[in-house]
């Protein structure tokens, strides 16, 4: 029987030089899409997949993330004070309650492997997921919780993957394929950013990860792979050398990479336009600016 996942690992310890200037005071993980920080989308993808421990790998400088997760006793009295309880909600659902959330220092930056074997005293022997804030993903029902629903079939590990042009394989861990079953892909091996001509397929692995114990047992071995850093692709791959099946799934959404600057632009203008209070008005403005081929100086 497989056993349910309720722990996820948010590796949340980058020091988002990308977003410099603004992620010298500001965590690049509570920058705000729309009106809501990158973290959150994480958190509210989770909670729909039934994950109720919530552990967070940081780093120096992230306080105001874990502060962004706290109760703010003066705020909330305020609002109900002012009768603002539709606001009031809002604010509610970003609290964690005692207990659910806990925080993991990396104090080198060795990887993203590195980042998940950190926590693995408190995962212990149990599954769980990893997820990425950087990769934003707008699905009718969320992706994590697409992939816990295959994972119920499967066992094993899973990751979430995805098509990317050949050229873009040097940019991600690709999945050398092997049977392929509708949305569900089982891995003969996985390489991490690989060059064009090297890549086994253009089958990326995106920041979506159901894994097992096992996994860690792996990054136990502290191997340094691309880069020179602890890859989590190679320890993945290591247990497909070691009959533990792995499994790509081709989830049904869209996916941003709001690690980059032109992804979080993207991904902002594409959920702007889903809210209805947003969307006539923004329609209207990027019609103004793309016909009258007018930016800000």
């Amino acid at each position: 029987m497989v056993r349910k996942v309720t722990k996820a690992i948010f590796p949340v310890a980058g020091m988002g030089t990308r977003f410099l200037p603004a992620t010298k005071s500001v965590p690049k993980e509570i920058m705000t899409l729309v009106d809501r920080p990158l973290v959150q989308y994480a958190i509210d993808e989770a909670r729909a997949a039934g994950i109720t421990e919530f552990i967070f790998v940081t780093s120096r400088g992230k306080s105001a993330l874990e502060d962004y997760f706290d109760h703010n006793l003066v705020l909330e009295q305020d609002l109900k004070s002012k009768g603002k309880d539709e606001l009031l909600e809002v604010l509610n659902a970003t609290n964690m309650e005692s207990g659910a959330i806990a925080y993991i220092r990396q104090h080198k930056a060795l990887g993203l492997g590195h980042a998940v074997w950190c926590a693995r005293r408190l995962i212990g022997d149990e599954p769980f997921a990893v997820m990425l804030p950087d990769d934003v993903i707008s699905a009718d029902k969320p992706c994590l919780q697409q992939m816990v629903e295959a994972y119920e079939e499967t066992g094993g590990n899973m990751v979430a993957a995805m098509e990317v042009p050949n050229e873009k394989t040097s940019s991600y861990g690709i999945l050398d394929t092997g049977q392929n079953v509708g949305t569900v892909v089982r891995a003969k091996g996985m390489v991490e950013k690989p060059k064009p001509e090297d890549a086994p397929s253009n089958l990326a692995v995106i920041g979506r990860y159901i894994l097992g114990p096992s996994v860690l047992y792996n990054l136990n071995q502290k191997k340094k792979g691309s880069g020179g850093e602890i890859q989590l692709t190679d320890a993945i791959a290591e247990d497909i050398g070691n009959g533990v099946p792995v499994f790509g799934y081709k989830f049904d959404g869209q996916r941003f990479d709001c690690g980059s600057k032109a992804g979080f632009l993207q991904a902002t203008v594409s959920f702007a336009l889903a809210r209805e209070d947003l969307r006539e008005d923004l329609n209207q403005y990027l019609h103004d600016i793309v016909s009258s081929d007018r930016a800000a100086q």
